[in-house]
């Protein structure tokens, strides 16, 4: 059997392949709750084969939203609005899983294919928070946030991935990557505090991990709890790989169980040189050095790239993002390419290759 086609069991959760859909923003709702849309967009990814299926970045606080059109998970209305979301991927053979995240000092923003510009407090915008008074690019300055803030934000979190386990989600991910709220302490280009949150690298772990160890304690010990990372900032002085790997071994004494090993997005100025595969290698040094598993994420999109990526031990499994936009059927498509004999939809199997 190909390793992309191997059964995953992370905890008490296994997934059929190791094929995961990337948590993308799709900027549907004008009020957080999941509707049609969610359910066409992620339901056809699960019928389409993929192992995991994971619900796009969703709000743990109003504030903690890019834009106003972003999924949220603050209200317990949210999260039943993704209980049949969650119900279906499930019934259809992959694993429902999903992201919690707060935008930090990159939000407030029109949607990307609106321009992606400051919304103000006029439009419905709002004053943005970060550990730093250091603006995103030309976005507006954030408020600095103080202890109490922490606090409030860490109590976010938590309330969303009880939420999450409450509507029937198996996999849980904390957002740290991409220059979000969380990345935005990891990073020394936007985290210059002077208190027990920024300098050393301790200090600007601190706060991350703490949101680590309280979702741990409330979401179920045999469901795997994730964590996306940006891996390196891609600018000099930024956050780095050395970094990465001194993280995720923390992150994994606080029991979290998988890295998912992405990069960038807390400098526009970061020249990224991106192509195919082009964050493998440092997934494969924190799997390596860190003794955890990871997920591999960026410009993955040939079946045999992705077979041995696996079989080459430089990750536990693959997440497509764009390559999955374009193919909701990817996997039965890569199992055909590789020679996997995999069940099809019962509906579809009429279409399967030889049938």
């Amino acid at each position: 059997m190909a390793k992309l086609f191997e059964p995953w069991t992370v905890k008490g959760v296994k997934a059929k392949n190791r094929i995961c859909m990337s948590p993308m923003c799709q900027y549907a709702t004008p009020d957080g709750v999941a509707g049609a849309w969610h359910m066409v967009h992620l339901g056809s990814r699960a019928v389409g084969g993929a192992g995991v299926v994971m619900v796009e970045a969703s709000a743990v606080s109003p504030e903690g939203r890019i834009t106003l059109m972003d999924l949220g998970i603050w209200t317990d209305s949210q999260a039943e609005a993704l209980s049949p979301v969650a119900a279906f991927v499930a019934g259809n053979g992959a694993v429902p899983a999903i992201q919690i995240a707060h935008a930090g000092r990159k939000a407030s923003t029109a949607p990307p294919f609106e321009g992606g510009g400051p919304l103000f407090p006029g439009e419905g915008g709002w004053t943005t928070e970060a550990p730093s008074a250091l603006p995103f690019g030309t976005l507006p300055p954030p408020r600095p946030l103080d202890p109490a803030d922490l606090g409030r934000i860490r109590e976010d979190f938590v309330a969303a991935a009880e939420r999450a386990r409450h509507a029937g989600f198996k996999i849980l991910e904390i957002h740290m990557a991409h220059g979000y709220l969380l990345h935005s302490f990891l990073s020394p280009l936007s985290n210059q505090r002077t208190d027990r949150y920024g300098g050393s690298l301790d200090n600007r772990m601190r706060f991350p991990l703490e949101v680590a160890r309280a979702v741990r304690s409330v979401w179920p010990e045999e469901y795997p709890l994730w964590v996306r990372i940006s891996a390196t900032d891609w600018i000099d002085g930024g956050w780095d790989p050395a970094q990465s790997v001194e993280f995720s071994g923390r992150l994994l004494k606080e029991g979290i169980d998988v890295i998912d090993c992405s990069s960038g997005g807390v400098d526009p100025a970061a020249k990224i040189p991106v192509g195919p595969g082009y964050q493998t290698g440092m997934a494969a040094r924190i799997r390596r050095e860190a003794g955890i598993p990871v997920v591999a994420v960026g410009m993955i999109t040939d079946p045999v790239q992705a077979e041995h990526i696996l079989a080459t031990g430089q990750a536990d499994a693959v997440s497509l993002a764009r390559e999955m936009l374009r193919d909701p059927y990817w996997p039965l498509h890569a199992a055909n390419r590789l020679g996997q004999d995999v069940a099809w939809p019962v509906r579809y199997q009429r279409a399967k290759p030889g049938a």
